[in-house]
C-alpha cells in the first residue's frame, strides 16, 4: 500500500484525503439543516432511481475519473456524510462535477446542509475544505487502475471475447502455420485469462 496524504498528482495546492496510487478518497460530514432530514431523504430517494437515469451515467462517464460515491443520513437525522473515491487531483474533480449534470445532483442534495454556497460557488472549494475528514487509512483493492483504464480493459475484453467466439479464431488457433505464435508464453497466459 501507497497511501499518503494529498493528491499532488497537479499543480493544484494540497488539499486534504488520503491516496493509493492512483486512487484518491473524498469525506464529507455537514449538518443537515433544522427540519430537512425528510427532505434530503426524499431527494436521496430521486437520486436512487437515477441509477437507471442515463444522463446520470453518461454525465459520471464524462467526468471519467469518479470510481463511486455514497450519501449517508446519521446522528439521528442531524448530519450528513457524501464520499467518494476518484483518480487526479481535488480541485479537478470538485470543477469536473460543476461543469456536468452532477453537479445540479451535488446542489440539490448539499442544499439541505448548513452554509452550503452552491457548487458553482468561488468559495465552494473552502466549504468543502471545512467539512472534509481524511480517512485515518485509506486502501484501493486496484491503486494502480484509474477509472479510464478500467472502461478500457473492459472494451478490450469484450472486443476480444467476441473474438473468442468466432469460428475464425477457432481455425486460426487449429491452423499449424500459427502453431508457434498459440505456444507462446504470452499468448497462452492471455487464453488462460480469457477462459477464467
Amino acid at each position: 500500500m501507497t497511501a499518503t496524504t494529498g493528491a499532488p498528482q497537479t499543480a493544484h495546492p494540497e488539499r486534504p484525503g488520503k491516496s493509493d496510487g492512483v486512487c484518491s478518497e473524498f469525506t464529507v460530514f455537514t449538518k443537515i439543516k433544522p427540519g430537512h432530514a425528510d427532505a434530503l431523504r426524499e431527494d436521496l430517494a430521486t437520486l436512487a432511481d437515477a441509477a437507471d437515469d442515463e444522463r446520470v451515467h453518461a454525465a459520471v462517464r464524462q467526468i471519467g475519473t469518479l470510481h463511486d460515491a455514497r450519501h449517508v443520513i446519521f446522528d439521528n437525522d442531524t448530519r450528513f456524510m457524501f464520499a467518494s473515491v476518484f483518480d487526479g487531483s481535488w480541485d479537478a474533480y470538485i470543477d469536473d462535477f460543476a461543469q456536468t449534470v452532477v453537479g445540479e445532483r451535488f446542489d440539490r442534495v448539499f442544499s439541505h446542509s448548513e452554509g452550503f454556497p452552491g457548487v458553482k460557488d468561488p468559495g465552494v472549494k473552502d466549504w468543502f475544505i471545512a467539512h472534509q475528514e481524511p480517512a485515518g487509512v485509506f486502501v484501493s483493492a486496484y491503486p494502480d487502475l484509474t477509472v479510464q483504464q478500467i472502461y478500457k480493459d473492459h472494451r478490450v475484453e469484450e472486443a476480444f471475447e467476441e473474438v473468442l467466439d468466432t469460428p475464425e479464431f477457432r481455425a486460426a488457433l487449429e491452423n499449424p502455420a500459427n502453431a508457434e505464435l498459440v505456444a507462446t508464453p504470452s499468448f497462452q497466459k492471455l487464453l488462460e485469462e480469457a477462459s477464467a
